[in-house]
């Protein structure tokens, strides 16, 4: 009686993270965008309570969810502090049927432990925390008792499961749930498509994506280097400044960086391109959403074993290559491989694209958390 009261009736739900859109793009932004957009047409209401140094007085409407911003005090080690932000989510949790952390982030944790809570808690689980190994140390009582104390916990992919510590100290409460996308908005605009025709020599493989650290593009420069292999880079902050002098160093004729570019100048590159290439060699990288985005317009991939969602969402010799992480001499030799056999990329490239519409779009990401709502409500 009580899940079907619930299959009927709409869900509250609280999103909480350390930034949202309009104001930031990240990936986990992104995933919360999705996620709000397709499971407000199952009869979900989202909320989103996140910081900002300069915030809204009025909740700003988003499609499928609204978010109301606190003012950020404090930015230390990617973490983000604020005082108002205890009295904003004391006032959204009593309208809130169910509260959804999105982790890491460490300020989430503090306020989970001094609000305490009486809803229903669920935190997806990103990823591990990889860089801040010292105040991790420092983290890790909070982090504990936060992980210990919400209901469920969800990880993006089995790989990802099987491969952190963390989940497995929290296995029977640990649900798999891989990110999906929306590739309605994947479809080419011919005057993109012929702009990016007449600037780019074809074929070329592409990297999309933030050039943080980790991304591993100055292992594809290496690879490229000596060679006749293109590549394309659309991505810009980071370590930009570094690459774009290694790559003069190296005297590369055949990288192009492209800079920051829209999201139809995206599509294009994406359709454009021979393959894509993402050669992030360390698990900051906890899962690759460029990688669903290739896969969905049936681009064969190349990318590297680091015991993340990246290999679940490129099967290996299935959907395209993986590599051992760090290695330009397998990236170089993966990409001469995929020119040497178009009709094997071909045939990868179309895989990709099946694999993508079976495990990883937005539609069955929202019924899969619909779902795990329902039964939370239930317990």
């Amino acid at each position: 009686f009580e899940f079907e009261r619930y299959m009927m009736e709409k869900i509250n739900v609280l999103h909480v993270y350390k930034a949202s859109m309009p104001e930031s793009y990240g990936g986990v932004e992104s995933f919360i965008d999705t996620l709000c957009k397709a499971d407000s047409r199952l009869g979900v209401n989202n909320s989103v309570l996140t910081l900002s140094p300069d915030p809204q007085e009025n909740p700003i409407k988003m499609d499928g969810y609204t978010v109301y911003q606190a003012k950020q005090n404090l930015f230390l080690a990617s973490t983000g502090f604020s005082l108002s932000a205890f009295k904003k989510f004391k006032s959204l949790e009593e309208k809130a049927d169910i509260i959804h952390y999105h982790f890491p982030n460490p300020f989430a944790d503090l306020l989970h432990l001094v609000c305490a809570p009486t809803k229903p808690c669920i935190v997806t689980y990103h990823s591990d925390i990889v860089k801040q190994r010292f105040l991790l140390h420092v983290y890790k009582k909070l982090k504990r008792y936060f992980l210990s104390s919400v209901h469920r916990i969800v990880a993006t992919s089995p790989n990802y499961f099987i491969s952190s510590d963390v989940l497995q100290r929290y296995a029977d409460k640990v649900s798999v749930v891989p990110i999906g996308i929306d590739d309605k908005n994947l479809t080419s605009d011919a005057e993109r498509l012929n702009y990016w025709r007449g600037r780019l020599p074809e074929p070329f493989f592409l990297f999309v994506g933030a050039m943080r650290y980790y991304k591993g593009l100055h292992i594809a420069l290496d690879a490229v280097a000596g060679t006749e292999i293109r590549i394309a880079i659309a991505g810009a902050n980071g370590v930009e400044s570094e690459l774009k002098q290694q790559a003069a160093s190296l005297k590369l004729g055949n990288v192009d960086f492209l800079g920051f570019v829209s999201e139809e100048d995206k599509v294009a590159l994406l359709h454009l391109c021979y393959g894509f290439i993402f050669p992030s060699h360390m698990r900051s990288e906890a899962f690759g959403i460029s990688l669903l985005e290739a896969a969905a317009v049936g681009k064969p991939m190349i990318s590297c074993e680091i015991g993340t969602g990246t290999t679940f969402v490129n099967a290996a010799s299935e959907t395209g290559l993986v590599i051992k992480p760090g290695s330009p001499h397998d990236l170089r030799e993966a990409m001469q491989y995929l020119l040497d056999n178009p009709d094997t990329a071909a045939k990868m490239g179309r895989n990709a694209q099946k694999r993508y519409r079976e495990l990883f779009t937005a539609e069955q990401q929202a019924e899969s958390y619909h779902k795990l709502y329902q039964s939370l409500l239930c317990e």
